[in-house]
């Protein structure tokens, strides 16, 4: 009972710490919005109608499909909503931004088209729109991060525990594993593996857990050496505690500060190592939404459309801003030194 409420005391005044850094709370407000904008990019940017309203009849082409032929339009199979007639009491509700992110703009003479009322960022070198790519290419890159941030995470938290905790030849022998595969060329590596299997988010993650999961473990055998002859272990072996319960109740809730610290920067680091990946062409298959692929195709067409290296570089160094100042935030809040 005084061991919960203590840990509750704990949590509560680490909140605090957080709470009071301004910067890092703001931060992380403008970074979740980011996140839902790019979860619901189907509602802000489509070639498709929120709502129809044609000849008497309610249409939501958003969230269901709907055959042309209801629409009058013959001899093609995907419904063309911009070219429906409209008539007299019919009414239609668009998305905020017209297009989608694979869709070409056919009213513009040559691409890549600078930024206009139709596209407010310009089209990209294949006629798409380049905020649709922004927008839905945020989502990719989340989805990457996170996923080799948890993966990374417990593959890190299961190899450096054992051998911090375990100590002696266990540890000599996985430091030596971890020291071979320190020197492997991780990134030449992760790129001929890329090459080879072509993934896609999922399976790019997996990928570069391979290697991710190394820098993590380091933090985690730290803390195990350093927590497995605290007086609270000694007082659970005299107890009579099964190791099982020392691990994961006393050792394991005590040694995650550091990598919960490292998390935010963790993430951030992967959203730059995806759109590098997809920068050289070996990250997500063509034609997926990416900002890395978008930076390409400025540096192919630097001297005459801006817009590709100008915009996309804004979304990714403001998501980068937000994510270290969030990892500032927490770093203060977990500091055992710090007083509020």
């Amino acid at each position: 009972m005084i061991e919960s409420f203590i840990k509750k005391e704990v949590t509560l005044k680490r909140y605090r710490r957080f709470k009071s850094r301004k910067l890092a709370v703001v931060s992380l407000i403008f970074f979740v919005f980011f996140v839902f904008l790019t979860v619901n990019a189907d509602y802000l940017s489509n070639s498709k109608p929120l709502y129809l309203n044609y000849q008497g009849k309610t249409y939501w082409p958003v969230f269901k499909t709907y055959p042309p032929s209801d629409f009058g339009q013959e001899y093609i199979m995907v419904t063309e909503y911009r070219k429906v007639e409209l008539g007299e009491g019919d009414s239609v509700i668009w998305p905020l931004n017209k297009w989608d992110p694979f869709e070409s703009n056919p009213d513009v003479d040559s691409y890549p088209s600078k930024p206009t009322r139709s596209n407010w960022l310009g089209t990209d070198e294949g006629g798409r729109d380049v905020f649709a790519r922004i927008l839905y290419g945020f989502l990719p890159s989340i989805q990457y991060a996170l996923l080799v941030w948890v993966f990374s995470f417990i593959i890190g938290t299961v190899f450096g525990g054992v051998m911090g905790y375990f100590g002696g030849f266990v540890d000599l022998l996985g430091q030596r594993v971890v020291e071979v595969l320190s020197t492997v060329p991780q990134f030449f590596l992760l790129i001929i593996l890329v090459s080879i299997f072509q993934p896609g988010v999922f399976l790019l993650a997996l990928i570069s857990v391979l290697f991710g999961w190394i820098s993590i473990s380091y933090y985690i055998r730290a803390e195990f050496l350093k927590n497995r002859k605290r007086e609270f272990v000694e007082a659970a072996l005299a107890a009579g505690a099964s190791k099982t319960r020392i691990i994961f109740k006393h050792i394991l809730p005590n040694s995650l500060t550091p990598i919960i610290t490292f998390s935010p920067f963790f993430i951030s680091m992967n959203i730059v190592g995806l759109a590098s990946l997809d920068y050289l062409g070996f990250g997500l298959p063509v034609p997926t939404p990416s900002w890395g692929e978008l930076l390409s195709q400025a540096q192919k067409n630097y001297s005459i459309a801006w817009w590709l290296a100008v915009y996309p570089s804004i979304a990714l160094f403001t998501t980068l801003c937000l994510l270290n100042m969030i990892s500032e935030g927490v770093r203060d809040a977990m500091d055992p030194k710090a007083v509020l």
